[in-house]
């Protein structure tokens, strides 16, 4: 097995358990932030950077912050139905909510970036 790619499954695994160890603590609302450490970007970004140029990776990095967008979709749509609906199928509906936000954000910018 490549060991860099043994590196990111531990990467990915370490979040998994830093996640449900904060979901059990007091600071259970922090378990949201660890999904946003760049974890996946930094290897994105690194991997680009080693084989496209300097301004592919700026488009990259831009293309990752219009990214947020259907992140903030979902957290949305998560907030605002939470409380109305079972977990499950608020998931599920926040989970289409992000799909479809970057459904239009991939057409938009192939449209103005293309």
């Amino acid at each position: 097995m490549d060991i860099a790619l043994l590196g990111k499954c531990l990467l990915g695994a370490l979040a998994v358990l830093l996640i449900q160890w904060l979901s059990g603590s007091r600071y259970f609302f922090v378990a949201s932030l660890v999904p946003l450490f760049p974890t996946f970007a930094l290897i994105a970004h690194y991997m680009v950077g080693r084989s496209r140029s300097a301004a592919d990776l700026q488009q990259t990095a831009l293309f990752g912050l219009c990214s947020l967008l259907p992140y903030a979709a979902y957290l949305l749509a998560v907030y605002w139905l939470s409380v109305r609906l079972p977990l499950a199928t608020t998931l599920l509906l926040a989970t289409l909510c992000w799909l479809l936000a970057a459904a239009i954000l991939l057409w938009g910018w192939q449209h103005w970036h293309g």
